[in-house]
């Protein structure tokens, strides 16, 4: 398996395979926008990385470098991860900032820890916070420019907090190198000019356009140097002052202002929700993972976010069912496994659909989220997969006790940065940030641009019948996200094994579990793994990677009955895992990111 996945990818890197004649490469454009959370800005083969004492990831090697310099300082994990978000704020500024949210797993050494500084909705909304006049649904467009859909930015009150119980560097220092950069300017890079290019929407918000393009409406050519000011003025208060500085205050009502007072579509944000907003910390969800392998057989425990996240149940429920199934004597390159794996995709979001939200707002089945992996009713899920494609999976029912909730609606996602981290303590982090569409809501405050997360929430809040969507929008909740930061451990021994996550929309559970099983079921490196041609389904039409499948795979996925969709699937994994007591990473191709260390 490991010798053919090589050989794949020399090949797939370097040439375009043949296609399937029917199958659809392009879709309508509502396919296109929803399974595309970021532009592309082409293939860039990475070497991979192999270090011994401690490694950074992160979405730009400008904000990897500056983890790097934290962790040569002597800083922890979250020491480093804090300095690596400042600087995304600044240099990848269409995908995560301190305008957003985050959800961090923290490995101390002993126990694994997660904290959830995911966005809120304001206190004055309401379900109907997306229905228009008409009582239609809004589009995504008319929800998402200006401040309706802004939620309470979270992510450096939940840095705060883990901070104060596992930094070991002083607050201040962390912000130094994204302060420097914002004051001296950093290097345009090709993926940012060319998002900015594309966007119709950013030049509309005056501070942006003159920030972000020339007097012509072009922006700033690539290697133009981009200074930031007023994000480095915020950046010393924060430093300065803590998380306060951005949530009371003249910046707070600033951000307020800007929400508020949008001349086209205003929002409810307001100060009390800004000083009001707490991060959590939250119990991880662990499972306990044994494939099937033709090497040595062995077991991890593999610990992603809870609710409401969906990636970890998701993620968890997809590699139970394939380990129920044929699926886990086969090899990538046989179209067998993507029809097993691409069939339990669809009953594994037909369940994500129903029942996955804020946990402080809804019940899980039987009260506890574990029911939705437990072995039992996998085993009864994977009984549901046939020789052909189902097309379409209907929710299972894990418990006796009836759920009153309807299913979501398909909806657009978006959105956001991954970073991993492992320090010269051994401590790991994985963390994955957003402010949810590429540039969020379009709305640039003191140097930072603020989410669209609320569009997260179901806009449609309940079905024909009345019944409530559980993820329908509501004053205090958070929305329900697909973002999986995961860390992976040896089961026999405890030791960690592997940290991993990615951008990339309701996509994101997908590019995360192709890491996860083609590391630990294939063998492969994390660099290899992420290599690998991205896929899935949503519980639609299966996701092919454009140009990166055999004619031959295509046609077998079809005779299987499966309506195959070719897109650019734009993710950016970033891994470390630990191998013979060194550190090996691996950095997306499609992205600019970069693994760092020594």
């Amino acid at each position: 398996m490991k010798r053919y996945c090589l050989a794949l990818l020399s090949a797939l890197l370097t040439s375009a395979c043949a296609q399937a004649p029917n199958v659809d490469r392009s879709g309508d454009a509502n396919d296109i926008a929803r399974h595309q959370p970021e532009g592309v800005s082409g293939m860039t083969v990475q070497p991979g990385w192999r270090g011994e004492k401690f490694a950074v990831g992160a979405a730009n090697p400008l904000a990897s470098s500056a983890g790097l310099e934290i962790l040569r300082a002597g800083g922890s994990a979250i020491d480093a991860a804090i300095a690596v978000q400042m600087v995304l704020t600044l240099v990848e500024p269409q995908s995560s900032g301190i305008g957003g949210g985050a959800f961090l797993l923290y490995y101390d050494g002993h126990n694994v820890l997660a904290f959830d500084g995911r966005e809120t909705a304001p206190a004055t909304v309401s379900e109907t916070l997306f229905i228009k006049a008409d009582g239609q649904p809004m589009t995504f467009a008319e929800a998402v420019f200006g401040g309706r859909a802004v939620g309470v930015p979270g992510a450096l009150r939940m840095l705060e907090m883990a901070h104060a119980a596992y930094g070991k560097l002083p607050w201040s220092q962390l912000f130094a190198p994204a302060i420097t950069l914002a004051e001296k300017g950093f290097p345009v890079s090709p993926r940012l000019f060319k998002l900015l290019k594309a966007d119709p929407h950013l030049r509309k918000d005056p501070r942006a356009s003159a920030y972000f393009y020339e007097r012509n409406g072009e922006p700033h050519a690539i290697g133009t140097l981009l200074r930031n000011t007023d994000l480095a003025y915020v950046l010393r208060r924060i430093a300065a002052e803590g998380s306060r500085a951005l949530y009371e205050g003249e910046i707070a009502q600033a951000v307020v202002d800007q929400v508020r007072k949008h001349p086209s579509n205003p929002g409810h944000l307001s100060m009390a929700d800004m000083s009001a907003y707490r991060a959590k910390r939250r119990d991880p969800l662990c499972t306990i993972y044994a494939p099937e392998t033709k090497r040595e057989n062995h077991s991890y425990r593999i610990c992603g976010f809870p609710p409401p996240s969906s990636g970890a149940i998701v993620i968890a429920q997809i590699l139970g069912i394939l380990d129920h199934s044929e699926a886990r004597r086969l090899d990538f390159e046989d179209p067998l496994w993507m029809h097993y794996y691409t069939e339990a995709s669809r009953l594994a979001f037909a369940d994500r659909a129903k029942y996955i939200a804020d946990p402080d707002f809804v019940v899980a089945p039987e009260g506890r989220w574990s029911s939705l992996i437990a072995p039992s009713y996998l085993a009864e899920r994977v009984r549901l997969i046939g020789p052909r494609s189902m097309k379409a999976a209907v929710p299972g029912s894990p418990s006796p006790q009836h759920v009153n909730y309807s299913s979501m609606p398909e909806q657009v996602e978006y959105g956001t940065s991954h970073i991993s981290v492992v320090d010269a303590s051994g401590n790991a982090l994985a963390m994955t940030s957003s402010i949810e569409d590429a540039f969020g809501a379009r709305l640039m405050v003191r140097g930072f641009l603020l989410n669209n997360e609320l569009t997260d929430f179901s806009f449609t809040p309940a079905d024909s019948s009345g019944t409530p969507v559980a993820n329908r929008v509501e004053p205090g909740k958070r929305p329900r996200s697909s973002m999986s930061p995961t860390l992976v451990f040896d089961n026999d021994n405890g030791e960690f094994v592997l940290s991993g996550g990615s951008p990339g929309g309701a996509m994101i559970i997908h590019y995360t579990a192709k890491l996860l099983y083609a590391t630990l079921n294939w063998g492969l490196t994390p660099q290899q793994a992420i290599d690998l041609p991205n896929f899935g389904s949503l519980n639609g039409p299966t996701l092919l990677e454009a140009k990166r499948f055999p004619l031959a795979f295509t046609q077998a996925l079809q005779s299987r009955g499966h309506e195959v969709k070719e897109l650019d699937l734009n993710s950016g994994l970033q891994a470390i895992q630990k191998s013979q007591g060194s550190y090996v990473g691996g950095a997306d191709p499609r992205r600019e990111g970069r693994v760092m260390g020594e």
